[in-house]
C-alpha cells in the first residue's frame, strides 16, 4: 500500500484485487488437492453398509466414530451405506456396489444361493437376539391359537425375522392367508409398525430392537414371545458381517484390517455400555432423523448380545427354516458360507484389553460424532 506525494493517489484499489486473485489461486489449488486425493487411485474404496437397528451397533457406532477410517487408512477410505432392507444390501453386492455389509442372516444365506455359493462370504458375527413377537395388550392374545385371523407385521419379505415368524406359526399349526390359512403376514418398514399398532391395523408384530422396545413403551404393544427361548442357551445369529467374496480375494489385507476393527469395537460396546449407547443414540437419531428415548435403548441393550461367533448352527437352522417357507427352492449346501480365516487370526493375535486406545489422541477416549455432535471424553 503506498500514497503518491504529488496525486495523492493510492493503490488500495490495486491492493485489492491482487488480494481476489490470490484468494481465488489459493482455492483453486485446495480444490484441485482435495480432488487428486479423493481421485488416488492407491487408496482403495472400502463400501459399507449396515441397517439403523440395535443388533447393527458395530457398524452405526464405527461409522459414528470414524475407527474404521482411521484403521484402514493411509491406504483405503470408507464409503458409508445405509440400508433399510436386506434385499437392496444383495442388490448393491451384486452389483458391486457394496463391499462389506452388516445383515441378516436370510438374505446373507439368499444371496450365497442365488449366486451359486460364488458371490459372498461370512466372514464373522455381529449380534445375537433382540427379536420378538410383540402383541397389542389390548389384542386379547394370551396364546398361539388366539392369532388366528390376525394380522402380523414383519420387516420384510423374506429378511430374517419374517421367516422365524412364519416358521414359528407352520410348527403351532397356524396356517398363512395365501396358502387357505387365517392369519395374514404383511411385509413392512420397522418404523411403520408403530404406525400400525396405534391405528390398531394389526394385532402384532415380529420385530428386532430397538423396534421392539418402542412398541413396547409408546404403542401399547406387550412382548408374546422372545425369539432367544426358541433357541439353545438362548443364541442365535442376528446379524453377520458379510463380504464379496471379489473384494475378499482382492484385498484380504484390508478386510483383516476391517475385522481388527470390528473385533475391538464388540469388546468396547461390551465394556463400554454406557459409553456406547450414547454414541449409538446420537447416530441412530442423526440416521433415521427420529428421537429415541434413553428408556427404550437401555431396555432394548438387555435383549442383544453382541459377538464375534458367526453361530454357524443357528444360520443353518434359519436357512432350513427358509426352504421351508418356500423362499429356496432346495436345502442348501453352506459348506463353503464362511470364511473365518481372518476372524481367527485377529482372534489369535488380540491381546486384552483391546487396543482401541491406540486410535484415541491424547491418553483419553474421544468420542467423535459426525455432523457436529456433542463430544464426550473419558480419561483414563
Amino acid at each position: 500500500f503506498w500514497i503518491d506525494g504529488e496525486t495523492g493517489k493510492t493503490n488500495l484499489g490495486v491492493g485489492k484485487k491482487v488480494r481476489k486473485l490470490i484468494l481465488f489461486v489459493i482455492i483453486l489449488f485446495l480444490i484441485g488437492s482435495a480432488t487428486k486425493a479423493s481421485a488416488d487411485p492407491s487408496r482403495t474404496k472400502v463400501r459399507v453398509g449396515h441397517f439403523s437397528n440395535i443388533t447393527h451397533a458395530q457398524g452405526v457406532i464405527g461409522h459414528a466414530n470414524r475407527w474404521f477410517e482411521d484403521s484402514l487408512a493411509p491406504d483405503a477410505v470408507v464409503d458409508w451405506k445405509i440400508f433399510n432392507a436386506g434385499s437392496s444390501a444383495i442388490e448393491a453386492l451384486f452389483a458391486g456396489q457394496l463391499d462389506i455389509a452388516y445383515i441378516g442372516p436370510s438374505p446373507a444365506v439368499n444371496a450365497y444361493v442365488k449366486s451359486d455359493g460364488e458371490a459372498v462370504r461370512i466372514i464373522s458375527g455381529s449380534s445375537s437376539g433382540g427379536a420378538a413377537l410383540v402383541a397389542r395388550a389390548d389384542a386379547g392374545i394370551t396364546k398361539p391359537q388366539d392369532l388366528r385371523g390376525k394380522k402380523i407385521a414383519s420387516p420384510q419379505l423374506g429378511n430374517t425375522q419374517d421367516v422365524a415368524l412364519r416358521s414359528w406359526l407352520g410348527k403351532n399349526g397356524l396356517k398363512l392367508k395365501e396358502v387357505g390359512g387365517n392369519v395374514q403376514v404383511l411385509p413392512a418398514a420397522n418404523a411403520d409398525h408403530v404406525t400400525l399398532f396405534l391405528k390398531k391395523e394389526i394385532e402384532a408384530s415380529w420385530t428386532v430392537e430397538p423396534w421392539v422396545s418402542i412398541l413396547e413403551q409408546t404403542a401399547g404393544g406387550k412382548i408374546f414371545l422372545n425369539e432367544s427361548t426358541l433357541w439353545k442357551d438362548g443364541q442365535y445369529a442376528t446379524t453377520v458381517v458379510l463380504v464379496r467374496t471379489k473384494f475378499l480375494d482382492e484385498h484380504p489385507e484390508l478386510v483383516k484390517r476391517f475385522l481388527e476393527i470390528h473385533v475391538k469395537i464388540t469388546d468396547w460396546i461390551n465394556a463400554h455400555p454406557d459409553e456406547a449407547k450414547a454414541v449409538f443414540k446420537k447416530e441412530i437419531e442423526r440416521e433415521t432423523g427420529r428421537e429415541f428415548s434413553k428408556a427404550v435403548l437401555d431396555n432394548a441393550w438387555t435383549r442383544v448380545a453382541f459377538t464375534n461367533d458367526p453361530l454357524q448352527s443357528t444360520v443353518r437352522a434359519q436357512a432350513l427354516a427358509a426352504h421351508h417357507a418356500g423362499f429356496l427352492k432346495k436345502d442348501p449346501d453352506l459348506r463353503f458360507l464362511y470364511d473365518t480365516r481372518l476372524l481367527k487370526e485377529v482372534l489369535t493375535a488380540k491381546v486384552a484389553p483391546p487396543p482401541i486406545s491406540a486410535l484415541r489422541a491424547n491418553n483419553a477416549t474421544k468420542l467423535r460424532e459426525i455432523d457436529g455432535g456433542v463430544e464426550t471424553s473419558q480419561k483414563k
